[in-house]
């Protein structure tokens, strides 16, 4: 057995590479390891348990996540390994910006007093240059957009009839009436709440920073407003649209509302889930939010719905109209 293993190893191909690429193999299996231990753990653990470890796995990565995903730099000390196929990694800015990035070219040259030369005294003459590209980042540029409509007369009419005949620019419709609200602002502030999950009291601290002196609360008018007026027409329309499929997907999970009116911050509230199938053309997925588990907010959000549904064993399904066949996910 000796004698094979040491065939083996004689045979194998073997590749040198850095003590940093070393390392950075080793964090990586050990990181697949700890995965595959919390996947078994969340699948066979207690409720509790699963909690507590998506908890904890959550706050490592909020306070060491740098140096989890972070390597050290390369070293002169190598080390021997078996080959292995690596992805290539990206070596230069131009691999990772999006097409169209624009190029800012800054020029360093010597002063005419520099380029004397310092054995005979002639002027030393170009004969080559170096490049080094760096990516640039800058916050997020803010200014105020002042819209002017003209008002036009027609001065004959005005002479001829003693009433000028008034054309006004049309106005473009503004997002929110009596605010300063932009459709750009907003859209950057929904974005950066609901898909960068950064709180309004975060950014009002970052906006603080740059010199903008926006408030959480002015913040979270625009977004109220600006869902009731433009968003929720458009969710209706999804929402009559999913309810003419004829196979649909539904699912609730609980949620806790701090501040609601007539409950408690620690009692449950509901997220319904409503989506068309796979195979649509297009898909449609709706959230609804409900304080309650009751089978009548499926009822009255399916009205209109006449077809297949599929669902667990909760048996506020099955109390759905005749015309809904309740199937099992």
């Amino acid at each position: 057995m000796e004698n094979e293993k040491e065939i083996a190893t004689s045979n194998a191909e073997m590749v040198t590479i850095s003590r940093a690429e070393y390392d950075e193999l080793k964090l990586q299996n050990q990181w697949l390891l700890e995965q595959l231990g919390l996947a078994k753990k969340r699948q066979f653990g207690s409720s509790s348990e699963r909690i507590q470890e998506e908890l904890v796995d959550q706050l490592s990565f909020s306070f060491n996540e740098a140096e989890a995903y972070g390597t050290k730099a390369a070293t002169a000390e190598q080390v021997a390994v078996k080959a292995y196929e690596r992805k290539r990694q990206s070596g230069s800015v131009t691999d990772i910006v999006p097409e169209g990035t624009p190029t800012e070219v800054v020029e360093h040259r010597l002063s005419e007093e520099e380029l004397i030369c310092t054995s005979c005294g002639t002027i030393m003459e170009e004969i080559g240059k170096e490049f080094h590209r760096s990516l640039k980042m800058e916050p997020a540029r803010i200014w105020i957009q002042e819209d002017v409509y003209y008002t036009y007369a027609c001065r004959k009419c005005e002479q001829e009839t003693d009433e000028a005949n008034i054309l006004k620019t049309p106005k473009e419709p503004v997002l929110c009436p009596g605010s300063f609200a932009s459709a750009k602002a907003v859209a950057h502030i929904m974005t950066q709440k609901f898909v960068m999950y950064s709180p309004l009291y975060r950014l009002e601290q970052e906006f603080n920073r740059e010199g903008l002196k926006l408030s959480r609360q002015t913040m979270a008018n625009w977004i109220l407003n600006a869902s009731d007026t433009w968003l929720r027409p458009v969710y209706d329309v999804l929402h009559r649209s999913l309810c003419l499929e004829p196979v649909l997907h539904g699912d609730e999970t609980t949620l806790q509302v701090l501040k609601e009116s007539g409950k408690a911050a620690t009692s449950k509230s509901y997220m319904w889930l409503y989506r068309n199938s796979g195979y649509a053309e297009s898909p449609i997925v709706l959230y609804e939010y409900q304080p309650s588990r009751r089978a009548a907010h499926a009822e009255e959000f399916l009205n209109g719905f006449s077809g297949w549904l599929h669902a667990d064993g909760y048996q506020g399904y099955h109390k759905l109209p005749g015309n809904i066949r309740v199937v099992g996910c």
